[in-house]
């Protein structure tokens, strides 16, 4: 199949393909309200296929066939843990693996809907093994695998003893539904705020120039960190010692944070299945910062960067002021 010629539109310099723009953030923090989008927003990411829905799916089949029960959990022993990695392990492998093998070796989808034009780099110096998927992948397996199946272990072995606290469905089935509708948004408001500290001189030097050995992205590179900045992305699981969660709250909190890291890194706007846009992938808005550096710190669930002047909604405007900034700046 050839690929399609992309649209004509008023675009940014540089990229192969800019999906519709201005790029926005979440509607829930704009005012006046608009319903009629809101509705949109919630129905596109919990309504048909969307990655939330994929990852509670993934979540509801690990808890009731991959996972320890609590009273296993509550003692700490190889075997269990062991077990957790293990499928972790597969998860990553299937999920990011698999994506890789499917845009970047198969190349099943042509260049169509690619935003960089750039094949993903073989050689580089700045790379610890040489070439760019093989130093991702390291760092993702090793220690990214390694933090989400801590964490994960941490949280489980602390509810199974009664040192986090459980929620229980039939006792609150509201709120146990409100959990993962508000898990992104957690997640969201967690993520801008520590990655504007890793952009801090010192931390960045130290962890998060690692993962911005990446300026254009695939698959592996979502979880391409620094042991120091996998401590620090996946704490946010750490608020469930304060906010009750069942164990299938944390399985989803934490393969969220894990999954989603490989997907929104794709390089490719959607999969595409007999030319129809199937399922939202790689997002924009984040690897502009990857190319940009200085914007679009957080994600689109909460508007951090609008609130402080870094948001860059893609259009050719945003980056004339992205462009004055650093004028001002020299």
């Amino acid at each position: 199949m050839q690929d399609s010629p992309e649209p004509t539109v008023p675009t940014l310099p540089g990229w192969h393909h800019v999906p519709q723009v201005p790029i926005k953030a979440s509607p829930f923090f704009s005012w006046p309200p608009d319903p009629k989008r809101m509705v949109s927003w919630v129905a596109t990411r919990w309504l048909g296929i969307a990655e939330n829905v994929v990852i509670l799916g993934i979540a509801l089949i690990c808890w009731t066939w991959l996972s320890p029960s609590l009273e296993t959990a509550a003692t700490l022993s190889p075997g269990w843990i062991i077990g957790i990695w293990l499928r972790n392990m597969v998860l990553m492998l299937m999920v990011a693996g698999g994506l890789h093998w499917f845009f970047y070796k198969r190349k099943g989808q042509g260049m169509r809907l690619k935003y960089d034009k750039r094949d993903l780099m073989l050689k580089g110096r700045q790379f610890s093994f040489g070439g760019q998927v093989r130093d991702n992948m390291f760092w993702s397996l090793t220690s990214g695998v390694g933090f989400w199946t801590a964490y994960e272990v941490l949280l489980l072995w602390a509810i199974g003893n009664g040192w986090a606290p459980v929620l229980d469905f039939a006792a609150h089935p509201v709120w146990f539904i409100a959990i993962f509708l508000l898990t992104p948004v957690w997640i969201s408001f967690h993520f801008y705020w520590v990655h504007r500290a890793l952009h801090w001189g010192p931390l960045y030097r130290l962890a998060h120039a690692l993962h911005h050995r990446n300026v254009n992205v695939g698959p592996w590179s979502g979880l391409s960190m620094h042991p120091v900045e996998h401590l620090i992305f996946f704490s946010s699981i750490l608020i469930h010692f304060l906010v009750p969660a069942h164990p299938l709250h944390i399985l989803f909190h934490m393969q969220h944070q894990s999954l989603t890291a490989a997907t929104s890194h794709t390089g490719f706007e959607n999969l595409l299945v007999r030319d129809r846009k199937q399922l939202a992938l790689g997002t924009f808005h984040h690897q502009m910062h990857h190319r940009y550096f200085e914007v679009n710190y957080g994600n689109l669930e909460m508007p951090w960067d609008k609130w402080f002047g870094s948001f860059h909604d893609g259009t050719p405007e945003a980056h004339e002021r992205l462009k004055e900034r650093r004028q001002r700046r020299s």
